[in-house]
């Protein structure tokens, strides 16, 4: 998947303890300081997003069915994010703030309107320390990585999108084909779902990474700014406003299948058709599950922001590396464009409490979040 040059990338390791890889979540919005929602801000190690918001309801007193959350973030991380609770307004916030929890400290809570939903967050910062590095090649990883985000880093869904044993899309094509029954968990089946549609997009993404065109406006995609939902349509047939539109610093986007995904013209557009049709499915059977997902479009090309490097000091191992992306990137993508990153909890990818042993991993942002629509 890298676009990096096809020669041997060196072996990092990752997430040797929850420490080594660190994340803050960027909210949408802040809570407005009124309502009778909560707005739980807290820090957790080593469990996963669901565990915590479960731990938490359970200590609030609030059904679990009830609370919300932006996205899930790494269980063998350290972790930043805010879920949301029912909170009449008689209750005391000295009472959710004076919680405590093995795992999970918490660090603001305020009241809000209205509960928070997926997609509810306008990116992640991580700070992730790689180890097994020497000082040379934790040099020159440093440099490959600049110059990767110049030249643009594709928009590829991690591993982790694809379940335990990566074959989520495979059983959601069975499910929606007939061949097999699908998921009696809601949840699994959005899981699984989303799993099909970022297949799709990773098929074509590899297909624009491989004609060098992933990061290039081409006639007829659909456009946009990376931190931005809206998308351009670029003409079919005026080279002015095509060099216009990318003078703008405009990216093409690919599909997230779905009834109501708009879709590109001319060879952009065909090419999504031909993965489709590859794939063995047809548009109707998204139609028929648009409950699972309307469709969306996604920027190919990953936008990193504030890259930063520290270099280990002497006789000290862990390259540390921080930046922001967007919802929906992947930490692991972009190490992926310059280094083989080992994760040494790769195989102990657990379901989610009260799952099947089919659910899905999860993955730090599991489904494709909506956009925002609430203030900032």
């Amino acid at each position: 998947m890298s676009s990096a040059p096809s020669t041997a990338l060196p072996r990092a390791i990752i997430r040797s303890t929850p420490a080594d890889f660190v994340v803050e979540e960027i909210p949408a919005y802040a809570p407005s300081g009124r309502g009778e929602h909560l707005f739980v801000t807290f820090r957790k190690t080593d469990l996963t997003t669901p565990e915590a918001v479960r731990r938490l309801a359970r200590a609030l007193g609030v059904p679990e069915r009830d609370a919300g959350y932006a996205g899930m973030k790494d269980r063998h991380a350290v972790t930043t994010q805010t879920a949301s609770f029912p909170f009449p307004a008689g209750r005391d916030l000295a009472e959710a703030r004076a919680v405590a929890l093995d795992g999970i400290e918490i660090l603001a809570a305020e009241r809000h309107e209205h509960k928070l939903r997926t997609g509810h967050l306008r990116g992640n910062r991580f700070t992730l320390r790689l180890r097994g590095l020497d000082a040379a090649t934790a040099r020159a990883l440093a440099a490959a990585l600049s110059d990767v985000v110049a030249r643009g880093i594709p928009n590829h869904f991690g591993a982790q999108r694809f379940g335990r044993g990566g074959d989520n899309a495979e059983r959601a094509r069975a499910w929606l084909s007939g061949r097999s029954r699908g998921p009696r968990d809601p949840r699994e089946r959005r899981l699984y779902f989303s799993a099909l549609q970022s297949e799709l997009f990773n098929a074509v993404l590899d297909a624009r990474v491989s004609d060098g065109t992933f990061a290039t406006l081409l006639p007829g995609d659909l456009a946009r700014r990376p931190e931005s939902g809206g998308t351009v349509r670029v003409p079919l047939a005026d080279p002015a406003e095509l060099e216009a539109l990318r003078a703008r610093h405009l990216v093409p986007t690919g599909p997230m299948v779905g009834a109501r995904m708009p879709w590109p013209e001319g060879r952009p557009g065909d090419l999504e058709r031909q993965v489709l049709a590859a794939s063995g499915l047809d548009l109707s059977l998204f139609e028929a599950h648009r409950k699972l997902g309307e469709g969306a479009r996604r920027p190919l090309v990953l936008e990193l922001g504030d890259l930063r490097t520290e270099l280990p000091a002497a006789g000290t191992d862990g390259l540390v590396l921080s930046f922001v992306l967007p919802k929906g990137g992947y930490a692991t993508t972009v190490l992926g464009e310059v280094c083989e990153p080992f994760d040494p909890h790769a195989a102990d990818r657990r379901p989610a409490a009260g799952s099947g042993d089919s659910a899905p991993a999860e993955p730090t942002e599991p489904t494709e979040p909506a956009e925002p629509t609430e203030p900032a």
